[in-house]
């Protein structure tokens, strides 16, 4: 039974697939049976992830055209008038946009969500979320790290760890079929873009020589057609691997995916808290992921998966050769991180502690 007068929204800027948005949904979708009124509000720009939105979720675009849009801001204003809300969950950099409503509807609380895994590391980049942290009512922080960042640097006491999660009926339709030879199939589930470092995983895949054996790789995630895009493509062919490692764009059914797939592959420079380690558990393939952010808490080196040090080559070119000798041992570790997925990073546990941070403040 929804709590009475628990009237929450999610706040971000796109819905263009990401974490911080694929999060800002999943949370919002898990809040219906949990809060008495639960919506999400997009700022600046739709995206794929709109599809995957409960239709018991109120929504709203606000189509934001610039940093300061009072046309928005109002409509926004007038959507958290009508439905009562008390719960502003502002996802990312989207704690502006929350703030200056604040200004004008100085009743509601607000929530910021940090997803960003190289904050520390960004200083010039954090100089306002430091002045504007003292009208936040707490911060969601999706590792540990962040979380000591935040305490150090921000003007709120009440700061949680939250990890991420994935919906246990997540909403989806089969379309996307691999390419490649069943039960030889790499997949990367992130967009294109240079912190997800493809070129790694391509370059460990081409010494591995694993291609002449069947294997094949899929790059799941969205194509800007930017110059990383560009020079990734040319890469492919400059090594011609056209016909072993594919390049889909943005897909929604991930699960269908991945079902289809045999190894889930996380190559990053950076990361706050990957989601797509959580689906390639709930898979229940076996993972190969550099070790960054809060991933080692949750691939833990030959008991979940298999970590390799962040942009070591060699490394990952060991694992990629060990893989066809390996299909027994990498079963085991498969079924250890889908295990350890259901057991600590299940919907009803995590948005539990969301429903107690809010009814805290209220």
């Amino acid at each position: 039974m929804p709590i009475q007068d628990l009237r929450v929204i999610q706040l971000i800027d796109s819905l263009e697939p990401g974490g911080a948005e694929r999060m800002a949904v999943t949370i919002a979708n898990s809040l219906v049976e949990e809060a008495t009124f639960s919506g999400i509000v997009v700022t600046r720009l739709e995206g794929s992830l709109k599809d995957s939105i409960s239709s018991n979720v109120d929504y709203l675009y606000l189509k934001k055209k610039q940093i300061f849009d009072f046309r928005a801001l109002i409509r926004l204003r007038m959507f958290v008038k009508k439905n009562k809300i008390s719960i502003v969950h502002a996802h990312g950099s989207s704690y502006f946009f929350a703030v200056l409503l604040k200004f004008i509807t100085p009743s509601i609380k607000i929530f910021w969500h940090d997803h960003l895994g190289n904050r520390v590391k960004n200083d010039k980049a954090n100089f306002f979320i430091k002045k504007v942290s003292c009208f936040f009512s707490g911060v969601f922080t999706v590792n540990q790290e962040l979380k000591e960042w935040a305490i150090d640097h921000l003007n709120t006491s009440n700061i949680h760890f939250i990890p991420n999660f994935i919906e246990e009926k997540a909403i989806e339709k089969a379309i996307t079929c691999l390419k490649g030879t069943e039960g030889k199939r790499i997949v990367l589930l992130a967009n294109l873009r240079k912190p997800k470092n493809h070129f790694l995983a391509l370059e460990a895949f081409v010494s591995s020589e694993i291609a002449a054996l069947g294997w094949t790789m899929h790059f799941i995630g969205k194509d800007n057609l930017d110059d990383y895009s560009i020079h990734l493509k040319q890469k492919i062919e400059a090594e011609n691997l056209v016909n072993t490692v594919y390049i889909y764009g943005s897909c929604n059914d991930v699960q269908h995916i991945l079902n289809q797939a045999n190894v889930g592959l996380l190559t990053s420079t950076y990361e706050g808290f990957p989601v797509t380690l959580l689906e390639y558990g709930r898979a229940n393939i076996f993972v190969i992921c550099s070790n960054v952010g809060y991933c080692s808490q949750i691939i833990k080196n030959h008991e979940t998966g298999i970590t390799f040090e962040t942009g070591n080559v060699k490394e990952l070119e060991f694992v990629f050769r060990s893989l066809p000798n390996n299909i027994h041992s990498s079963s085991i570790l498969a079924d250890n991180l889908n295990t350890f997925v259901e057991e600590n990073f299940s919907e009803k546990i995590i948005v539990n502690k969301l429903v107690f941070s809010y009814l805290n403040k209220l």
